[in-house]
């Protein structure tokens, strides 16, 4: 006797049987915990610059940029974001998340000096 054959002779049996597997395994599907990817806030430290008179052109030469090249070093950080338009520039620092924030916010703090050489405008810091 062959393993498929009750369910040949049954085709009724077998097919209430698929249904409740179906519907146990949707049951089950929707109650499965989403803890995969958590949710995290990581240490993001946002430096707004205005250049007032100045093209984006000028504000991703003369002060992004070298922003850029400052805050790259910094250890700790994972991601880094920019953007630069008429008379403003947005730079986003995104930290890993076994840093402080605190510091975090003092080494980008302590470049700003190294930084007033090159960029003429004077940056402010705000902590996301």
């Amino acid at each position: 006797m062959s393993p498929s054959r009750p369910f040949i002779l049954r085709p009724v049996a077998t097919s209430l049987l698929m249904a409740a597997i179906l519907l146990v395994g949707i049951v089950s599907y929707t109650q499965l915990p989403i803890s995969a990817l958590p949710q995290v806030d990581y240490p993001t430290i946002q430096v707004l610059t205005f250049y007032p008179g100045a093209s984006p052109q000028v504000m991703a030469r003369t002060v992004t940029a070298p922003l850029e090249r400052q805050f790259g070093q910094m250890q700790g950080l994972s991601q880094m974001t920019s953007s630069s338009s008429g008379a403003t520039s947005v730079v986003v620092l995104q930290f890993n998340l076994n840093l402080n924030l605190d510091v975090a916010e003092e080494e980008v703090q302590a470049a700003f000096p190294r930084l007033r050489s090159t960029a003429r405008p004077t940056p402010q810091m705000r902590r996301c």
